[in-house]
């Protein structure tokens, strides 16, 4: 029998993709009721699928303390904000893109109770900017999962300038009921993370535009010589590369020209070389 969880009891989740279906199944095994919205009906069924898969993954591996259809119980989607009136958090996973996530957020906050907590899954983009669009800023903060979020042992809890102490501690607190680790960072541009691992996969890109070595190579010396479980650019692929070009041109604007995008980079967006979603990046995913 589950156990009360350290976290809300009933999550929602705003978008299913691959991080959003993630985010759902990290608090879905750990005992929570969640719900996942989404913009239609096919993208509701889209989620539905990858948490089912996510779930069945988590029972092979033996990690479930109930039976999967006990966890898939608890666990459903929509297409309407109204199903998050009874959340504790939700958490929003929709793209990086400012204006869209302000919408959305906004919209999400009006079915929302006066306690409950708000969340963004961004990577980059200022939480205390998006905060301030919010009626109850002090109730918003950021909380980057990473991909993928069953793999990753990581959060980055980002703490907007009138992120409440409640909710600091609250958001940490709910990062070690996950199994996780809680890196907490005040709001700047890229946070810790993203700032970090942009700048290093910029400068990889620009290695391999130069000429300097091979994007195989490049990442070998990152992954053998520093211990990185994945080299810079075989990371860009797994992000996408049109992320990883959006959140340079958003640090580009806010930090100077150090993270200004690569012409290899602009260019392979433009082909349609996302990476590893597109079949290709700066490796073939075709295999």
């Amino acid at each position: 029998m589950t156990t009360a969880p350290a976290i809300p009891n009933v999550v929602g989740v705003l978008g299913g993709g691959r991080m959003g279906a993630g985010i759902a199944h990290a608090f879905l095994i750990k005992g929570a009721t969640v719900v996942v919205v989404e913009r239609d009906h096919e993208a509701a069924a889209g989620a539905h699928n990858r948490v089912a898969e996510a779930v069945a993954k988590s029972a092979a591996r033996g990690t479930l303390t109930d039976s999967p259809e006990e966890v898939l119980a608890r666990f459903s989607t929509s297409t309407d904000y109204e199903s998050f009136i009874h959340c504790g958090l939700v958490v929003e996973a929709v793209p990086e893109d400012y204006d869209l996530k302000v919408t959305a957020l906004r919209s999400v906050e009006e079915h929302l109770s006066a306690d409950a907590f708000l969340a963004s899954n961004t990577s980059s983009l200022s939480v205390t900017g998006l905060g301030q669009e919010l009626r109850r800023p002090a109730n918003f903060v950021g909380l980057h999962f990473f991909n993928p979020v069953p793999a990753s042992t990581l959060i980055e809890v980002v703490l907007g300038k009138e992120t409440s102490p409640e909710l600091a501690a609250a958001a940490k607190s709910w990062t070690e009921a996950l199994g996780k680790t809680a890196v907490v960072v005040n709001d700047a541009p890229g946070f810790a993370s993203s700032r970090l691992g942009v700048a290093i996969a910029l400068e990889a890109m620009r290695m391999v535009e130069e000429g300097v070595a091979s994007a195989e190579d490049i990442d070998a010396a990152m992954v053998l010589g520093y211990k990185h479980p994945t080299g810079p650019l075989k990371t860009t692929d797994i992000v996408g590369l049109d992320v990883r070009l959006g959140i340079a041109e958003y640090l580009h604007s806010t930090l100077g020209d150090r993270f200004a995008p690569p012409q290899i980079l602009r260019d392979k967006v433009a082909r349609g070389e996302l990476g590893r979603k597109s079949g290709k990046g700066f490796f073939d995913w075709t295999d």
